[in-house]
């Protein structure tokens, strides 16, 4: 019951949308630092111009993001030099697939509804 009272809620603005959110207590500068990065990721991705909405854009942030994680997890470092185009391209490549796979599957979720 100790660990209910140390949550905070805390409002959270995510491209224009606010939500209230518990945070631990004490990690509530953690929270928005995580919320600033994920809205600029969203920006970075909506000005593209590729994904409309918020829901797909927030898809194609949490993977861009899981990805990178991963990436960092395995020990993997941000490509430089001349081969930053190549696993850049790559990626991108790997993104466009993984964006058209949800954007099928999002499609056919409509088609239920």
């Amino acid at each position: 019951m100790s660990e209910a009272k140390e949550a905070k809620g805390v409002t959270i603005n995510v491209m224009g949308r606010e939500f209230r959110v518990a945070a631990p207590g004490g990690e509530e500068r953690q929270l928005v630092a995580s919320v600033e990065f994920l809205n600029k990721k969203m920006r970075e991705i909506r000005d593209t111009g590729k994904v409309v909405g918020n829901e797909r854009i927030a898809i194609m942030a949490a993977l861009n993001i899981a990805h990178e994680y991963l990436q960092l997890q395995a020990g993997h470092k941000p490509a430089k030099g001349a081969h930053a185009d190549g696993d850049a391209d790559l990626v991108r490549r790997k993104m466009d697939e993984f964006e058209g796979i949800i954007e099928k599957a999002l499609a056919d979720q409509e088609k239920l509804f």
